[in-house]
Parts: C-alpha cells; sequence; structure tokens
C-alpha cells in the first residue's frame, strides 16, 4: 500500500512539472544579421514574440528606394523578407507577409510641427497581412532617418532610378528638374501642391529624404507581438 502511495505521489509531481513547463514564456535566441529568427516556444496555438527582445524583421519594397520630402506623412506596404521562424524552423511570419503602416515625419520638437523643425523620417508598422487575407495588428516602428539628398536639375536622374516617389516630393521635383512624367505613390492635392509650387519657384535644388527600405526599414517592435499560428 506504501509502495503504491509512493508511485502515485512520483506521478503527481512529473505531471505537475511537464504542465509548468509548457507554460514557460517563449524565449529569443538571437540570430546574425540576415539569418532567420529563432523562437523558443511550447505547443500553444499562440506565441508571443516580447517587445523588450530586440528582435528587427527585415523588410522589403518593390522599389529600391523611397523618396519622401520633407514633413510627408504617406501610406505605404512594405514585405516581410525573411520568414520568421521558431527554433524547430516552424514559421511564425512567413516571407512576403505585407506590413501596412505610414511613413510619417519625426520632429525636433513634436509641439513645433513645423518642416523647418522635422529632424527625418521613419515608417510605423500597423497591421501584418498574411497571403490567406487574414490580418494582425502589429505596433512597430523604423529607426529615424536623418539622412537627406538634395535634387538639383542636372542630378536628379541618380536619385530617381528605380524609386518610389511621394507626391510631394514629386512636385517638387518636377518643378526643379522640369520633369513632368514623375511616377508618384498618390496625388498632392490641388492647395498643397500650389503652396509648394509657391515656395520651389525661388529655388534651384529640393532636398528630400531617400528612403532605402531594406537597409533603413527594419522593423523593431514598440509592444509584444502575439502571432496565431493559424492565421496563415
Amino acid at each position: 500500500m506504501t509502495t503504491l502511495y509512493q508511485w502515485k505521489s512520483r506521478t503527481a509531481a512529473l505531471m505537475a512539472m511537464a504542465i509548468t513547463t509548457t507554460a514557460v514564456a517563449p524565449m529569443i535566441v538571437f540570430a546574425p544579421a540576415h539569418a532567420q529568427y529563432n523562437i523558443n516556444q511550447s505547443r500553444s496555438r499562440t506565441v508571443t514574440i516580447p517587445a523588450n527582445a530586440n528582435v528587427s524583421f527585415p523588410v522589403t519594397h518593390d522599389k529600391d528606394k523611397v523618396v519622401v520630402s520633407r514633413g510627408e506623412t504617406l501610406d505605404l506596404t512594405l514585405k516581410i523578407s525573411n520568414d520568421i521562424t521558431d527554433n524547430q524552423r516552424n514559421i511564425l511570419i512567413p516571407r512576403n507577409t505585407e506590413v501596412l503602416g505610414q511613413l510619417e515625419p519625426v520632429y525636433f520638437n513634436d509641439g513645433n510641427r513645423d518642416n523647418n523643425n522635422v529632424r527625418g523620417v521613419r515608417f510605423v508598422a500597423r497591421e501584418l497581412i498574411f497571403s490567406s487575407g487574414r490580418r494582425q495588428s502589429i505596433n512597430a516602428s523604423s529607426q529615424t532617418v536623418t539622412r537627406t539628398e538634395k535634387i538639383s536639375k542636372n542630378d536628379s536622374s541618380r536619385i530617381l532610378t528605380d524609386a518610389a516617389i511621394t507626391a510631394g516630393a514629386a512636385t517638387a521635383i518636377s518643378l526643379i528638374t522640369g520633369n513632368r512624367r514623375i511616377e508618384i505613390l498618390e496625388p498632392l492635392g490641388g492647395a498643397a501642391a500650389g503652396a509648394l509650387a509657391s515656395v520651389l519657384l525661388r529655388k534651384k535644388e529640393v532636398e528630400v529624404f531617400v528612403l532605402r527600405p531594406e537597409q533603413d526599414l527594419r522593423l523593431a517592435l514598440n509592444s509584444n507581438l502575439v502571432i496565431d499560428r493559424d492565421r496563415f
């Protein structure tokens, strides 16, 4: 009888340990740049990627560059460029998953939203769209890009090659260079275009932010990301 009691006690203890083990929070295993990210996890239907794990998601865009004028805001869609996997190579976020978000100006003093107070531009991600069409909220952003380039009539072709150009930047560039056939991401309203033209008519060059998505727009989480493995 004593032996049977001891056997039951050991069995109960082992079961308790197993349940505790499956409840452990995921742990990030850091991988070299450009490699897949490995995330240890339980067999739960969901997995949480912590915001404080310093994981960055590589992204890409159809164009090599995105040209943005100072102070401009623009809706933009990027794509995840590498599969995001767990430690057993199960895919959590597939390559080519769309990332919907917005390019936003970053100010030296956020209370003063004048174009002369713009420090740079960053991409803020709001939503993931999987190939199945299912959507997943995400709160992530890129670094702030402060690098600018100047475009004049003689050197615009170098910057504009294989570039996606925002409406404000396209209007500015066309006025400086005389090129009226620049393909833009979205149209600029008449009043805004008119105001921009009145400023640029007195200039011989225009200063723009030139973003290279694969280098500049890697995403870092601002809050935990809970992935449902059944979403795709």
